[in-house]
């Protein structure tokens, strides 16, 4: 498996064999079995990582101390590898993702702030996600999830310039669209892939990109990302535990619009991140 397995014995896990996971998009990831009997998880990325590892170490941390979310436990976070408590697969029932939802609803509502951003900048895929702090929530969205993404070839070679100037026209629209509405804890990459569960059951989060943000920026990710037909049953949770304000679901491909410029950056566009992009913007071309 490439250089996990080295790794993982330089750390001091003394590797049995490794069984080879799906799902990473950057990294290479394995449940590894020790000779003591314990399996692990593992991953690694090849080149240049920075800090990926350790913020993401941190990320989990916060999560669990700040908004009482369940995670794994991390085992090791080095520049090139990453080793936690192994998670099961998820349970794709109503009652799963109603008990994520009440669980996300009370990791938002259990860390409401004053300050949009992070402590250190983070991650989104294998690029950099600007946590900068900022008291206005309507400027941290537009400038550092918004606008960061325009000058990473990525993103400039999918958009034209009619398209990024619609793009700045939205973000300056952003106080007529977005609510005004105080930061708490987010995950930051919600989607479906990153729940996981324990052995008893219970939701799991893994691979977050934290920052205290707008708690719907969260929902969006989850709404509009792919998730199967049972998942319906987090966003009645929520709302029961964290009512929702009116007009939340016409603002859901609006804060997704985050994702999709990620996608753009990271060159991710199979699924047509680009025309979704178009399509969010249109109504702010000059015409």
């Amino acid at each position: 498996m490439g250089t996990l397995p080295e790794r993982l014995r330089a750390a001091g896990f003394p590797v049995v064999e490794i069984t080879p996971t799906e799902g990473g998009a950057i990294a290479e990831g394995g449940i590894a079995l020790l000779a003591d009997g314990r399996r692990v998880f593992a991953k690694t990325v090849d080149g240049p990582v920075g800090d990926l590892f350790e913020v993401e170490a941190t990320g989990l941390a916060t999560l669990r101390a700040e908004g009482g979310a369940t995670v794994p436990a991390v085992r090791h976070a080095s520049a090139h590898l990453l080793v936690l408590d192994v998670c099961q697969p998820r349970p794709d029932t109503p009652e799963f993702w109603a008990a994520l939802g009440r669980r996300t609803a009370a990791l938002h509502t259990s860390t409401v702030g004053d300050r949009f951003g992070w402590h250190r900048d983070g991650w989104l895929g294998r690029m950099r996600q600007d946590n900068t702090w900022d008291t206005d929530g309507h400027r941290f969205f537009a400038e550092r999830r918004l606008l960061r993404w325009l000058p990473e070839p990525g993103a400039e070679a999918a958009l034209d310039r009619e398209d990024r100037r619609a793009l700045e026209r939205l973000c300056a629209a952003l106080p007529e669209l977005v609510p005004a509405q105080p930061p708490s804890l987010t995950h930051g990459d919600l989607w479906s892939q990153n729940v996981l569960a324990t052995a008893e059951g219970a939701p799991v989060l893994i691979d977050p990109a934290v920052s205290h943000t707008w708690p719907e920026v969260d929902l969006a990710m989850f709404w509009c990302s792919p998730r199967p037909p049972e998942a319906d049953a987090f966003f009645a949770a929520y709302g029961e535990a964290a009512p929702l304000r009116d007009g939340w679901r016409e603002r859901m491909p609006l804060l997704y619009l985050r994702e999709l410029l990620s996608a753009l950056a990271h060159e991710d566009d199979t699924w047509g991140a680009a025309a979704m992009v178009r399509r969010l913007v249109a109504p702010f071309r000059r015409r």
